[in-house]
């Protein structure tokens, strides 16, 4: 009678031989459904988390642009004069440093006018600041109109004002600063039906290889208030 051989139980070993010992051969595993789930849940992770990652990175590169963005408006804002939208001191004083290093490293030459507006203290006192307000916007239109696109006006504080002149000889600093006046005391103003008009007194100082920022505002502005009392021994 023949013996019958039953095949292998799944999940047992076979024995075979092999140099006339036997050895336990594995059987296959079989894959679980659960199991193989999970395996395509981690792949898939694995799959979208450098797309998260890339857009977080947009995200943060996106809120970083706004932050300098901000910034730099906020600086803006602390070197204007908001009134007349023209750098204030803090600003004037910086524009006036770069200009310096400028004239230093390229040999060129510039000029510094101070110009004090005469008389608005009794322009506000009787008109109030709003005419003084008014006064002041017109007199920084009209010497803008008589400057280049590279030239920068800016308000020291109060009625003082600064030019920074670029590649101007001493004589036509001082034709400058003369037409500047002339511009100004040809302006009139009219509130509450009275005629008016202010006026300028101007101070320069020369910018050469050797000048400083402090240096020359003091040295205009010294300058102005010797002009302003030639003014008033004028009038």
């Amino acid at each position: 009678m023949t013996k019958k051989t039953r095949p292998p139980a799944s999940g047992t070993a076979k024995r075979s031989k092999a140099g006339g010992k036997s050895r336990r051969v594995a059987a296959p595993r079989r894959t679980r459904p659960e199991a193989a789930t999970r395996a395509i849940s981690a792949s898939a992770r694995k799959t979208t988390a450098p797309n998260g990652a890339k857009s977080a990175i947009r995200r943060l590169r996106a809120q970083l642009a706004q932050a300098l963005a901000r910034i730099d408006e906020l600086q803006a804002s602390a070197d204007t004069d908001f009134l007349l939208e023209i750098p204030n001191r803090r600003g004037f004083e910086r524009e006036l440093q770069r200009a310096i290093s400028f004239i230093k490293r390229y040999s060129t030459s510039g000029a510094l006018i101070v110009l004090d507006v005469d008389r608005l203290k009794p322009i506000n006192d009787a008109h109030g600041h709003a005419a003084g307000d008014q006064v002041l916007k017109t007199i920084i239109g009209e010497l803008l109109s008589h400057v280049r696109a590279s030239d920068v006006i800016g308000r020291l504080g109060g009625d003082e004002f600064a030019l920074l002149l670029w590649n101007l000889s001493e004589t036509d600093a001082r034709a400058k600063a003369a037409l500047l006046e002339q511009a100004v005391d040809r302006l009139s103003f009219s509130f509450h039906g009275h005629t008016i008009s202010a006026g300028a007194s101007a101070g320069i100082a020369m910018l050469g290889p050797h000048a400083e920022a402090a240096k020359a505002l003091e040295e205009a502005d010294r300058a102005m208030y010797v002009r302003k009392a030639q003014r008033r021994h004028e009038t």
